[in-house]
């Protein structure tokens, strides 16, 4: 597997230590690609944009951003905005994504593609996968095992990065005010 190019979908940039680490492991050649239009507000996208090219610079990384629509996101979740997290919006928002990098991929002729998602213990990588397995070019990662999000909180702190206490989206947000 040597030198096999991979898309790597970067949902922010403390998700991504591990899995760059992992994959070097694997022997991939990494493009990361920043495609994250549930997020919100645009500040706080803007943030984790920098962080994520703070990342792509200490891996000597290509990082490929994504155009910000979060109006076609709040589209593609329309009435699914009060489903709990792990819900159906969440799905929707996978999907989202995951879609936008397999059509990357293909346009950049990169032969495959896979998600940081896996790693948070907030995602459930059984769902990513079942949403995922309609793209043929995707690689069902687990970055979760091996202790993935252990080390992306060790990797976080010696990158400096930026580590958010939200998903993303607003409706994360409201959830997270919930809880406190």
């Amino acid at each position: 597997m040597k030198n096999k190019q991979i898309l790597l979908h970067v949902c922010c940039a403390p998700c991504a230590t591990a899995s760059i680490e992992r994959l070097e492991e694997m022997g991939y050649n990494i493009v990361l690609f920043f495609s994250n239009s549930n997020i919100f507000p645009r500040q706080e996208y803007e943030k984790r944009l920098s962080n994520a090219g703070k990342l792509a610079k200490r891996y000597n990384l290509v990082l490929v951003e994504d155009n910000y629509d979060h109006d076609k996101w709040l589209e593609s979740i329309q009435g699914l905005e009060d489903c709990p997290e792990k819900g159906k919006r969440c799905e929707k928002c996978f999907r989202f994504s995951l879609e936008r990098s397999a059509r990357k991929a293909k346009q950049m002729n990169i032969p495959a593609f896979t998600t940081t998602l896996t790693v948070s213990p907030h995602k459930v990588s059984r769902i990513i996968f079942q949403i995922a397995s309609q793209f043929e070019t995707f690689e069902a990662i687990n970055f979760k095992k091996q202790n993935g999000f252990f080390k992306s909180l060790k990797l976080s702190k010696e990158c400096d990065l930026y580590r958010q206490n939200y998903c993303g989206c607003e409706f994360s947000i409201q959830k997270n005010k919930d809880e406190q």
